[in-house]
C-alpha cells in the first residue's frame, strides 16, 4: 500500500507561482511512475502531468507545457509540481496519483491517490 498526501495548494493571484508537494509513504516510490491530475467544479478530472519512476522522463499535458514542471525525490519519496503562469483555469483540486510502471494519462491506470489540495487562482 502506498498512502499519498498531497500540499502546498492555495490561493493565488493570475501570474502567480505555486509549488505542490505530494508526500508517500508505506512503500518506496522507487518502483512507481507518478502522476498529477486536477478536478474542477463541475469538470471530470483531467490529467496534468506524469513521471517516471527515476525521474528521466516526463510528459504534461498541452494546456500547461511550459508553466508546469513535474519532479522527484525518491530518496525523500516526495513528488512536486512547480506551476507557474497561474491561470483562473488552473482552478482545480490538484491530486497526485501513483502507479507501478510506465507513466501514464489516464487516470485508471493508477492504483493510489491521494487526498487532493485545492488550488484557487483569482483573476
Amino acid at each position: 500500500q502506498v498512502q499519498l498526501v498531497e500540499s502546498g495548494g492555495g490561493l493565488v493571484q493570475s501570474g502567480g507561482s505555486l509549488r505542490l508537494s505530494c508526500a508517500a509513504s508505506g512503500r518506496t516510490l522507487r518502483s512507481y511512475a507518478m502522476g498529477w491530475f486536477r478536478q474542477a467544479p463541475g469538470k471530470e478530472r483531467e490529467f496534468v502531468a506524469t513521471i517516471s519512476w527515476g525521474g528521466g522522463s516526463t510528459y504534461s499535458t498541452n494546456s500547461v507545457k511550459g508553466r508546469f514542471t513535474i519532479s522527484r525525490d525518491n530518496a525523500k519519496n516526495m513528488v512536486y509540481l512547480q506551476m507557474n503562469s497561474l491561470g483562473p483555469e488552473d482552478t482545480a483540486v490538484y491530486y497526485c496519483a501513483a502507479r507501478q510502471g510506465v507513466p501514464g494519462t489516464r487516470g485508471y491506470e493508477y492504483s493510489y491517490w491521494g487526498q487532493g489540495t485545492q488550488v484557487t487562482v483569482s483573476s
